[in-house]
């Protein structure tokens, strides 16, 4: 099913009255097969018709889940359908279930406009050119008015005059780009502006590296520090190793993710793979392509005998260009990413079957 064909079907289905049951319920509920193509590895989709009685606006959300896994908090991108399901905007949008609790529904949603407001006037016009700043999903008051008090920046459709499929898909990847821009201004303002951005500041779960400060005396003492070591990853990295796990799994490996400090092992016929997953934050391919190159090296040392080095394999959670391919490719490590159609990467990972199509 297209993007377009799937808005347009939820928006002439969907009935409140008939409850979470209902075929346009389901459909909504299906939503992670259908996008799951056209978003970031690491996103988590969920698409939700309410909880018990039928939801006035039903969505579908798209969470990176280093700042959010739920709608009640947070930043998240979502498609919004209007109550009279003649619309559908794809928002910015905020959580208010936090807003609410601290201040109450009337305060949250002025609190809502404000900070959106701040976050949109953060971007370059140029940038945002063409975007909505206010949406209409009928007014209703709970969360229809607050959604429209949430946004910061969307694309709005008409149902019966739904753009091409590639207009979508188009959209879809700028406003998620929008996403994680409005992420990293968002707290510039929280920084530098006072009582500007209100809602409450995520918690970092940072990565850091078991060697960092360690001197040892011998090699053993390596392999202790390593194994011993507990690494914090962050949601989005462990969702791209679970669905890259799959798979492999699919295509005959047999993967594993229970090797600390390693992410990912896999095997498939006599062929042992060394997998580390790296999440490029903020387009800063350079940073994740040097950690992997340096972890890899390590691991392969430290945690392999001489005669039976594993082969190595960077995984992404975007293409990282055809240079740091060829840098990998340099070091013998092969490389792979998502893409709309499944997964992509060098040379070597695609020969070796790690990989669907090449760069």
């Amino acid at each position: 099913m297209t993007l377009r064909e799937y808005l347009h079907e939820v928006a002439s289905t969907y009935d409140r009255t008939a409850g979470t049951g209902s075929p346009a319920a389901k459909l909504l509920r299906s939503a992670p097969s259908v996008f799951d193509p056209y978003v970031p590895a690491s996103y988590l989709i969920k698409g939700s018709a309410g909880n018990g009685a039928g939801a006035f606006c039903p969505w579908v959300s798209f969470f990176d889940p280093d700042e959010t896994n739920t709608a009640t908090r947070g930043m998240y991108l979502v498609y919004l359908f209007a109550e009279d399901m003649q619309t559908v905007s794809l928002s910015l949008n905020q959580g208010v279930t936090e807003l609410r609790e601290a201040f109450g529904a009337r305060e949250a949603e002025k609190l809502l406009r404000s900070e959106a407001a701040a976050i949109r006037s953060a971007f370059p016009h140029d940038i945002t050119d063409g975007l909505e700043d206010v949406i209409d999903l009928g007014g209703r008051a709970g969360l229809p008015r607050a959604y429209e008090a949430g946004n910061i920046l969307a694309c709005v459709y008409e149902i019966d005059s739904l753009p091409t499929e590639e207009a979508l898909k188009a959209d879809l990847r700028r406003l998620l780009q929008l996403y994680q821009d409005a992420l990293v201004l968002r707290e510039d303002l929280r920084s530098t502006t006072r009582d500007v951005i209100t809602t409450i500041k995520p918690k970092q779960s940072g990565e850091q590296d078991p060697l960092l400060y360690f001197a040892p005396k011998s090699d053993d003492e390596y392999i202790q520090k390593i194994t011993g070591r507990v690494i914090k990853k962050s949601r989005k990295h462990e969702t791209l190793v679970k669905r890259y796990g799959v798979f492999l799994a699919e295509e005959g490996f047999a993967p594993g993710t229970n090797v600390h400090p390693r992410d990912l092992v896999a095997r498939r016929g006599d062929g042992d793979w060394l997998i580390e997953a790296k999440v490029v934050r903020r387009g800063n391919v350079s940073h994740a392509v040097r950690e992997a190159i340096g972890q890899l090296a390590t691991y392969s040392f430290l945690l392999y005998p001489a005669e039976a080095q594993p082969r190595r394999m960077a995984l992404f959670t975007e293409a990282i260009g055809d240079v740091y391919v060829r840098l990998l490719s340099h070091q013998g490590i092969a490389s792979v990413w998502p893409t709309e159609d499944g997964w992509a990467g060098s040379p070597e990972a695609v020969e070796a079957g790690l990989a669907q199509q090449g760069d």
